[in-house]
Parts: C-alpha cells; sequence; structure tokens
C-alpha cells in the first residue's frame, strides 16, 4: 500500500509542474440563503470594479484566493450575492465585520493578550540548576517536569500564536486582514526563538503589526521601530553612543559602542530597499539617531526604554536632511519621518505588495500607480492595497491562479476548502494539542515554520522558493492526511463534498470533488490526469472477487465493483496545479 502510495505522489506531481491558468466550467456552488442586506456606513474605500475577460465566478475566486485565504463551501455564492465590490471594502475596513466566532476560539490561548512582562513572569526558563541536576544525574526529566512543567516554559507563548495564526486563517471573517497581518510580520520579521524574542513576540503582533496592518505606514514602522522584540532581534537595544563605559549591570565596566544592524535592515529592508539611494554613512548616522532606544531588563520586564545616557547628542545628518544635537529620542522619531516618506520607500513597498497580490514579477505600471498612492495619501496602506486590488492588471487571466501558495496559505486553504473544523485544546480529538497548533506543525513541515525565519527578510513571496519535487510530495502527503482526518484537532468530512454522487461510479466522483474544491475552474489536462487514476486499485478500491451488479441496459461483467476512496482522489485534487496556485 505504501508503494502504491508513492506512485500516485509522482502522478501528482506531474500534475503540479503544469501550467495553471485557463478557463474552466462554472461551478455549481451549493446554495445558500441571500444575505440581508443592513444600513452601514459609507465603506473608508469605495471599490469600482475594472473590466476583465474574468467570469464573474473567476474574479470571486480570484479575490477569495487573493485577499484571503481561499473559499470555503458556500463562499463564492455569498459573495455573489453580496456583489463582490461590497465585499471587497467590507475586506479593506475589517473593523465592519463580525468575527465572534474566531474571537471565542482564540479564547483557547491565554498567552495572546498578556503584556510582556506578565509573560516573563508567567513562563519563566527553567532554574539552570534544575537543567545542571538533571545532566549530573542528580534528578530525572519526570522530577524536573513535576518542577517546572512544560506548559509553564517559555516555547509555549509562540507555540499558542502559530496555534492562534492558523485558527484565524481558517476561521476569520477578517480574511484580508489576516494576509495583510502575515505580509507584514514577513516584512518587519522577527525570530521568536532569539533570546527574549519568545517572551515579545505575541506582544509584537498584537500591538505593533496588526493594528496598523491597513492603517498608514509611518504609524507602523514606529510601531516596529520601539518594539522590545525588533530592538533585541536586531540588537538595538545594545547600541550606545560610541564613548559609552556601562556603568552597572553586567557590563559593568565594558566599553560600550554602536551597533548598525537595525540601522542597516531600516533602510534595506523595511524602507527604501537595497538600491534605495542611502550610503554607509547614512547607516552609521541613523544608528547615531537610534542609540538609547533599549529594552527594560530584557529577561525581567521586557519594555521599551529610552535611556538619554546611551544617546548620541551629537548632531547628525540623515539622507540630508539635518538633525540638531540634543534630539534625544527625536532623533530616531526624525528618522521614521523621513524614511516613511522617501519616494524610495513607496516603490520598494509597492512593489512588495503587488508582488503579493499580482504575480511574482510585479507588472511596472501597476507598481508605479501604487508608488504614487502611497506618496499621496502619505502611506496609506489601505488605499494602496486598494488601488492594487482593483486594478486591471489584478483581474487580468495572466493574473488568474498565477502564484504559487506559500505552506501556511496552502494549509488553510485546503482546510478550508473540505470545509474543516479546528478543535481547541483539550477538546476531544485534539489530543491536547488542539488543530491550530496541528496545523502550524504542518506548515512547519512544509518548510515555514511560523515566527521562526532567521534572517530579517521573513518568508519569501515568490514561487522558486516553494517548489521543488520534495516539497510537491509533502504537500501531497499533507492533504492525503487532511482528507483522512489525521491531523489531531481538526475535523473534516470529506463525504459532503462529494454529496450524492454515485461512489460506483469514480467520475462522477471525481466531477463532484473538481466542482467542490475547485469550484470547477480545472483545466481540461488536469482532468485528463486525475481521470487517469480512476482505475487505479487504490481508488476503486475493488478486489477481484468484486463484481459490478448488472445494470438494466448492459450485462453483468468480470469487472471489479467500484467503491471510490473519496479521501484519496480529493488528495490528488487537492495536489493540482489549480489548488496550488492562488
Amino acid at each position: 500500500m505504501r508503494a502504491r502510495v508513492g506512485s500516485l505522489s509522482l502522478l501528482a506531481v506531474a500534475v503540479l509542474a503544469a501550467s495553471a491558468c485557463s478557463s474552466a466550467p462554472r461551478s455549481r456552488q451549493t446554495a445558500v440563503p441571500a444575505l440581508q442586506a443592513a444600513p452601514e456606513p459609507a465603506p473608508a474605500v469605495r471599490v469600482a470594479l475594472p473590466a476583465t475577460s474574468l467570469t464573474e465566478e473567476q474574479r470571486i475566486v480570484h479575490a477569495l484566493n487573493r485577499l484571503g485565504y481561499g473559499p470555503r463551501p458556500g463562499d463564492v455564492e455569498r459573495v455573489r450575492q453580496m456583489g463582490l465590490a461590497k465585499w471587497m471594502e467590507r475586506q479593506l475596513e475589517p473593523s465592519r465585520i463580525p468575527d465572534e466566532r474566531v474571537q471565542v476560539a482564540l479564547q483557547a490561548f491565554p498567552t495572546l493578550t498578556r503584556t510582556v512582562p506578565e509573560l516573563v513572569l508567567a513562563y519563566p526558563e527553567p532554574d539552570p540548576k534544575l537543567l545542571a541536576k538533571v545532566q549530573s544525574g542528580e534528578m530525572t526529566q519526570q522530577e524536573m517536569r513535576q518542577m517546572a512543567p512544560p506548559e509553564r516554559r517559555p516555547f509555549r507563548i509562540p507555540a499558542e500564536l502559530q496555534a492562534a495564526k492558523l485558527t484565524r486563517a481558517v476561521m476569520s471573517e477578517r480574511q484580508l486582514e489576516e494576509v495583510m497581518t502575515d505580509f507584514w510580520f514577513n516584512h518587519f520579521n522577527v525570530d521568536a526563538r532569539k533570546g527574549a524574542v519568545k517572551w515579545m513576540v505575541a506582544d509584537y503582533e498584537r500591538t505593533a503589526i496588526r493594528p496598523h496592518a491597513l492603517g498608514k505606514f509611518r504609524d507602523l514602522l514606529l510601531a516596529t521601530a520601539r518594539h522590545p522584540a525588533m530592538l533585541f532581534y536586531l540588537d538595538n537595544w545594545m547600541s550606545t553612543r560610541a564613548d559609552l563605559v556601562a556603568p552597572a549591570g553586567p557590563n559593568k565596566g565594558r566599553r560600550m559602542g554602536l551597533n548598525e544592524n537595525y540601522a542597516r535592515e531600516i533602510m534595506e529592508l523595511h524602507t527604501l530597499g537595497v538600491d534605495g539611494g542611502y550610503t554607509q554613512q547614512d547607516v552609521i548616522e541613523v544608528a547615531r539617531a537610534f542609540t538609547g532606544w533599549t529594552i527594560e531588563r530584557p529577561r525581567e520586564q521586557g519594555t521599551f526604554l529610552f535611556r538619554p545616557a546611551a544617546h548620541d547628542q551629537g548632531a547628525k545628518t540623515v539622507l540630508g536632511h539635518a538633525l540638531p544635537a540634543y534630539g534625544g529620542e527625536q532623533d530616531g522619531i526624525h528618522v521614521i519621518d523621513i524614511l516613511s516618506r522617501h519616494p524610495a520607500t513607496a516603490r520598494f513597498i509597492a512593489t512588495k505588495l503587488v508582488r503579493r497580490f499580482v504575480s511574482d514579477e510585479p507588472p511596472p505600471a501597476l507598481v508605479e500607480r501604487a508608488a504614487r498612492t502611497f506618496q499621496d495619501t502619505d502611506g496609506d496602506i489601505r488605499k494602496v492595497v486598494a488601488i492594487i486590488v482593483t486594478s486591471p492588471e489584478f483581474f487580468s487571466a495572466d493574473a488568474y491562479g498565477a502564484k504559487i501558495k506559500k505552506p501556511i496559505e496552502l494549509v488553510a486553504s485546503a482546510v478550508r476548502a473540505v470545509g474543516g473544523e479546528i478543535m481547541p485544546p483539550g477538546e476531544p480529538g485534539s489530543q491536547q494539542v488542539g488543530g491550530g497548533l496541528a496545523l502550524a506543525l504542518q506548515v512547519a513541515k512544509l518548510g515555514e515554520p511560523l515566527y521562526q525565519q532567521q534572517p530579517p527578510t521573513g518568508y519569501p513571496d515568490v514561487a522558486e522558493a516553494w517548489v521543488n519535487t520534495g516539497a510537491l510530495l509533502n504537500r501531497l502527503n499533507f492533504a492525503l492526511a487532511l482528507a483522512q482526518n489525521r491531523i489531531p484537532g481538526v475535523a473534516v468530512d470529506i463525504g459532503r463534498a462529494v454529496g450524492t454522487a454515485d461512489r460506483e461510479k469514480p467520475s462522477r466522483v471525481l466531477d463532484a470533488l473538481l466542482v467542490s474544491l475547485l469550484q470547477g475552474q480545472a483545466r481540461p489536462e488536469t482532468r485528463t490526469v486525475l481521470a487517469a487514476q480512476l482505475d487505479n486499485p487504490e481508488i476503486i478500491r475493488a478486489t477481484p472477487d468484486d463484481r459490478r451488479v448488472a445494470a438494466p441496459e448492459r450485462p453483468a461483467t468480470n469487472t471489479p465493483a467500484a467503491n471510490t476512496d473519496v479521501d484519496k482522489l480529493a488528495a490528488l485534487v487537492l495536489g493540482s496545479p489549480e489548488f496550488q496556485r492562488r
């Protein structure tokens, strides 16, 4: 059996390697009750959809895949009834979308809402003396677990954050907010495994990233610059004026000095881009401006602190802008203002956003329009995104299905496509893990361990980073585990995806799956490859002793009776290029 599954995997890889964009029959979505229209205030951004060669259904599927984590059963029809433009307007203003169900689910993760000092106190590192006793044999692992329970250790914080991220991606109605939060976290990446960052990462996403994901870029840049997670991750908390000698603490008597890590990354990765026109001297001047931006006792308190005694009070010049002497903390804020409003920043951010929403090769004309909007609106992210996702380029045939899903996008979209339910930790079937964390572990297996990307670049958003033979096989293995209900804490009923299709007729089961999982958007070539598997004994689950019952129009034969393995066939559909792309 195992070898046979491998043959299915290789066939799926062949399907995945195919190109993914072409027109397809309209899907037969399950009818849902009409949405009740309620009076609403005018939207923050009015959406006007451009002319396009895509069908209405393709436009809706495209928007659900790009502005969110893919459609759930019935979503296409719900958006059709609401109107795509109105749905997009609401996604651009997520506070208007009720999301109580996901808020209830997030109550299973208490670390999400605690402050950094609370987390440092509640989830301390195990006493080094205990570790030494275990290593020397004076204490057993079991005795240590009793004195320092795993559920009270710091790794619980990023683990709950990972679980919450998948829970939100799958369950939230505010899909664009989740996409943008993921986008900006990668843009302003920190690694939860680096020292004290593990206590800070949940607060970082909650207070620095999420509130500004569709707000003003300047506010987002300042929030990340001041947050202890970023200060620790890029070492700015240790950066001081060049002649400072530590007066106290573990570094007492040690000559401190300038650290350029954050200064370089805020220009190269966060704002201007590598070709943004800055010099090494600008890096030094920016580093000087941020001296004294530090953390109050990172492993005990973990909050932002400005230390005037550590700040370089001399005059500075950043990208031609003069910063007078004795500017104190305002020096760093002036740098934030300069960088957030620089034309190179507008182009760099516009390029990344167009790459995320439209194409791995961003259309230059759209980048220019988005950059101009960025400058004209003082970095209003919502309006920049609106320009991009209502553009002819976004709704073009070339953009449709052209982006490979990152692992988190694949996992979340697959669970949504099959109507999967996520159970919280401790629920029957969750094995104390909970579906959110189990899915996060699947994302890690596919190459994207969340909040654990060491380089400050974050995870890439281009196909070449995610497409290779090994990765495609792993994606199929995930799809099979999901379809067969083998992921703890995630409940799936694939049978609902085929409805009343006759399981003795594999071709009808396949057609039903193509409609329910791909919204009927499969290319003929994809269906041909999948249909070639319908005689596979693993798919029809037949033995030589089984015989078809003679139908009225034909005599009985020796052909084995079919009893379609819906789970395996669904996994192959989830492995198709149409599903692997968004």
